[in-house]
């Protein structure tokens, strides 16, 4: 049968590269996003290459309401086999403490930690009813090292404790539950900056480039899949070597 998968965030970058992905290994696709003009694009242009059904929904994940409604009326229609936690925001990824304010820590926290909590608790109540599932969340390598402003760092390392949590929790239920931990990753920001500003990146990075949305979305496919049936509570870093 095939399998439904859930993306949030899925209107650009990791999330849009991860949907194309699953829509090329055969899953039907449930997608999200808070733009609706540029996910309904995306959709088309799946069901148009791939034989698979595509459902956008346009919704905020930190709408807890929302997401509630959402996920309840969709779990009444067919179970959600996977669900990737991609939604998220790193616009004041270089913000020092002493910029932060109580609104821009707020928002961060609540679009990339609250948000995430949120899907994995609704969806891991309607898996656990199946007994069997696989999530991967959106973290970033600053989780670990703390590069880049405080707030975004204590963001994704949040993600990184509680994908640990919720699969110690869930194990039990044949649910698994991982992230991915991205470096730094080619985008029309990195498109933009110098030789000389991209050489002094590079010499930080084993492999001396940036990596590709496409890279980030074979890693989660395979996380996702049975071919990493005995993987859980993982994060798995993709930086090139970022820090060795």
């Amino acid at each position: 049968m095939t399998k439904l998968a859930l993306i949030t965030g899925a209107s650009s970058g990791i999330g849009e590269a991860t949907a194309r992905k699953l829509a090329a290994l055969g899953y039907d696709l449930i997608l999200t996003a808070r733009r609706a003009n540029r996910l309904e694009q995306i959709a088309e242009q799946i069901r148009s290459e791939h034989n698979v059904e595509v459902q956008t929904l346009i919704f905020d994940v930190r709408d807890e309401s929302a997401c509630e409604e959402y996920l309840a009326q969709i779990s009444t229609e067919r179970p959600i086999d996977v669900l990737v936690n991609n939604a998220g925001v790193a616009w004041a990824v270089r913000l020092d403490v002493l910029e932060t304010t109580e609104e821009s820590f707020d928002r961060l926290i609540n679009i990339n930690t609250k948000g995430t909590m949120i899907m994995m608790r609704e969806v891991c109540a309607e898996m656990a009813k199946t007994g069997v599932g696989s999530i991967v969340n959106v973290a970033s390598v600053a989780g670990y090292y703390g590069t880049g402003g405080a707030a975004y760092v204590a963001s994704k390392a949040a993600i990184i404790g509680m994908t640990m949590s919720a699969a110690k929790e869930f194990g039990a239920r044949n649910i698994r539950v991982n992230a991915v931990a991205p470096g730094l990753i080619k985008t029309p920001m990195t498109d933009a900056l110098t030789d000389e500003q991209k050489d002094k990146i590079f010499g930080q990075i084993a492999l001396k480039r940036f990596g590709e949305v496409s890279e980030i979305a074979s890693t989660v496919s395979f996380l996702l899949s049975e071919e990493a049936s005995y993987i859980t509570g993982q994060t798995i870093e993709i930086s090139g070597g970022l820090a060795m």
